[in-house]
């Protein structure tokens, strides 16, 4: 079949790089992709939250799935939009419908969500413009540190972790009063928990679910996890205090209740679920859904599945995924990033990469490239992602290492310690 994905960053050309893989990928087009998915189908000029364009695209070009990257354009309702079309209504849309998407798009119902499901997540309160008083009285009773998130997308920018109870209320003013605009018009104020990080994912038809790989990503722009967040500066995968008894309270206690309450409030889902998930003295709590794979875990959860991936997003719509074994790359996987210089704050675009023929045993995943007469051009703050296969993850960030020394362009810069927590 022919098959339409949307989206532009690393997470899409691991998605290109499998779909492509698949003997049930005819042709795989990409909007808008970028220098690296070119390798895997056609780049076209499309954005993926203008509809109509999709629309007419997925009708000319005969496209029988279409596989939603991005979040944006399944919080605005992508699914909907075709099922709602007589014409595109038979066109596979690997995502959420827009009721599901909420669990994403939505922090006050996600958190409401989890609590009348008894999911383990952090205490919280929600507050808007008319309620400030409150919050800020809130906080003012509240243990430090403090979470503050914008109730919707907000580009990875819409939560704070803050110590200090006058720069919180200062900082709660400043949101309610459009400091992420619309985005947060409501906010949630929440419990900090101390823990360690992973990430888990699964693909769903709704009811039944298929496990896909564990992973743990590194956020923040400076070595000893310091600085800024980003969009995410590496990840590896499996993680090694990831057990299966851990895995069998993940799944017990929060995957197995979403899915219920999603079928509770109708929602329909078909596609990937990201939960991002802390360890808590033992215990698995969320800090977040996302309605869509992680970015930049993707860049490690896929190339360790060896599942047809394409036979698996079929499955979804086929009532055939419980039938479906996932079989999984036993060794370790680490991809680091390299990024923009000035990154996540103002960089420059335009830089010419070089040293690309050089990367042996790692896998180029591209991010934020381009390509213009010939050459691959930097396209954003994250670059490239170099992934690794090793017997362990030391292993596989040390080939990351090597490769990152090898590729060059103006202001790269990467993290070195990628996996120094485990």
């Amino acid at each position: 079949m022919n098959i339409l994905l949307l989206g532009s960053g690393g997470r899409e050309h691991a998605f290109a790089m499998k779909i492509s893989e698949s003997p049930l990928c005819k042709q795989l087009y990409i909007a808008s992709g970028n220098a690296g998915t070119a390798n895997h189908g056609t780049n076209v000029d499309l954005s993926p939250s203008d509809f109509e364009a999709v629309g007419r695209f997925a009708l000319d070009k005969e496209i029988g799935m279409l596989v939603v990257g991005p979040e944006a354009p399944l919080v605005a309702g992508i699914y909907d939009y075709f099922k709602a079309d007589e014409q595109l209504k038979g066109v596979r849309v690997i995502g959420p419908s827009k009721a599901g998407a909420r669990l994403e798009g939505s922090k006050a119902f996600a958190k409401a969500f989890m609590q009348e499901r008894d999911i383990p997540t952090a205490a919280y309160a929600e507050f808007t413009a008319e309620t400030l008083d409150e919050g800020l009285e809130y906080i003012a009773g509240h243990q430090m540190p403090v979470v503050l998130k914008a109730d919707g997308l907000a580009a990875g920018k819409g939560v704070l972790i803050i110590d200090n109870v006058a720069e919180a209320q200062q900082e709660l003013k400043a949101m309610l009063g459009g400091k992420f605009g619309d985005a947060s018009a409501k906010v949630v104020v929440e419990e900090f928990l101390e823990g360690i990080e992973f990430s888990v994912f699964v693909i769903t038809d709704g009811k039944n679910y298929k496990m896909l790989p564990v992973a743990k990503d590194y956020k923040r722009i400076g070595e000893g996890d310091t600085g800024l967040n980003t969009g995410g500066m590496g990840a590896i995968s499996p993680v090694p205090f990831v057990d299966e008894q851990l895995m069998k309270k993940v799944e017990n206690w929060i995957v197995s209740p979403t899915l219920t309450g999603l079928q509770e409030i109708e929602a329909v889902y078909q596609g990937f679920i990201f939960f991002g998930l802390i360890k808590v003295d033992g215990d698995p709590y969320v800090i977040e859904y996302n309605c869509r794979m992680g970015d930049p875990e993707t860049e490690v959860v896929f190339p360790r599945l060896k599942t047809d991936l394409v036979a698996m997003m079929r499955a979804l719509g086929d009532n055939t995924l419980h039938e479906m074994a996932v079989e999984v790359d036993e060794r370790s996987a680490a991809a680091v990033f390299l990024v923009s210089g000035g990154y996540p704050q103002a960089y420059e675009k335009g830089k010419v990469i070089t040293g690309l023929e050089l990367v042996e045993e790692s896998i180029v995943l591209h991010a934020g490239t381009r390509e213009e007469e010939g050459q691959i051009l930097t396209n954003g703050g994250r670059v490239l992602a170099l992934t690794s296969f090793g017997e362990n993850f030391k292993s596989a960030v040390a080939q990351s290492m090597e490769n990152a020394e090898r590729v060059q362009f103006e202001g790269k810069y990467y993290r070195r310690d990628i996996g120094f927590d485990l």
